[in-house]
């Protein structure tokens, strides 16, 4: 189990630097929020963007994930637990305004950079047409004021 990392996998690795060469620029194992006891493989913050890299065994992937034989059932609960930590997490960042991604570490890195790039960029969008819209009403009354 020592030999088990969890920061700079083989997954994180690429998908950081994919990211990094598409012009990105992010935080790396971080924590989205403090007060939510988890940490995000790839993190934006100014956009609410969280990115987890996940690996096909220890989340339980519906299409790669494996049970051991021995002590199955000590694996099962250990997995299931696992399974049900992420959804309370993504739950948990979701209710304070995060975007949260899951990539399965055997998804083609390519697609990983679109599903993240389209994420970023449509809070970036819907970021700025708020900020637009805030500069709008200063400036609407502003002007109510000055009358």
């Amino acid at each position: 189990m020592q030999s088990n990392t969890s920061t700079g996998t083989a997954p994180e690795v690429r998908l950081r630097s994919a990211l990094h060469r598409a012009g990105f620029r992010f935080r790396k194992n971080v924590r989205p929020i403090a007060e939510v006891r988890c940490t995000a493989d790839v993190v934006f913050p100014r956009e609410r963007v969280a990115v987890f890299i996940d690996g096909c065994f220890w989340h339980s992937c519906p299409d790669h994930g494996t049970l051991p034989k021995t002590n199955g059932e000590w694996w099962r609960a250990k997995l299931a637990k696992t399974v049900e930590r992420d959804a309370s997490n993504r739950l948990a960042l979701e209710n304070s305004g995060w975007t949260v991604l899951r990539v399965w570490e055997h998804e083609q890195l390519d697609r990983a950079v679109a599903v993240v790039s389209k994420a970023v960029n449509a809070s970036r969008m819907s970021a700025s047409r708020v900020s637009t819209r805030d500069a709008e009403t200063r400036r609407q009354l502003h002007s109510l004021e000055s009358r």
